[in-house]
């Protein structure tokens, strides 16, 4: 299985990752929970994109693939917006007070938590987030 969307850089597209990631885990047959999981950590990366990646009011699109064998479902997330690693992101410390944390980074703890494998490459201009989950179980 093999599937692609292309968005826009606005808020409002999120509904078509949210359709997409429905769409892909229903064809795998996919429990609720690794649905929602899917959903929220699609929801975190894109999100961070169209906030982050371009500056105010620049027109720029986003491409989300994922490809599954039936053991592992693979998303690659790309854009040509400001080179990015969340990978490199310090780990949430969950045991600070929340009120001496810096803003920011749950989102890519939540999806370093949910998949098995999240890796980033920046090619020809390009911000490349790899994100693996093992479907094997489900």
């Amino acid at each position: 299985m093999r599937k692609e969307i292309r968005i826009k850089n606005q808020v409002g597209e999120l509904d078509h990752v949210a359709r997409f990631i429905e769409e892909i885990c229903d064809e795998l047959g996919l429990d609720m929970e690794l649905k929602m999981n899917l959903n929220l950590v699609m929801e975190e990366m894109v999100s961070n994109v169209i906030f982050y990646a371009y500056p105010e009011g620049a027109d720029a699109s986003i491409e989300l693939i994922a490809e599954s064998d039936g053991k592992e479902l693979t998303f690659v997330l790309s854009d040509q917006g400001r080179e990015f690693d969340p990978t490199l992101k310090e780990d949430f410390d969950m045991d600070t007070n929340p009120a001496e944390r810096d803003l920011g980074g749950m989102g890519i703890f939540i999806v370093k938590n949910i998949m098995n494998n999240v890796t980033y490459q920046r090619l020809k201009g390009k911000n490349l987030l790899t994100m693996k989950k093992n479907i094997n179980g489900n």
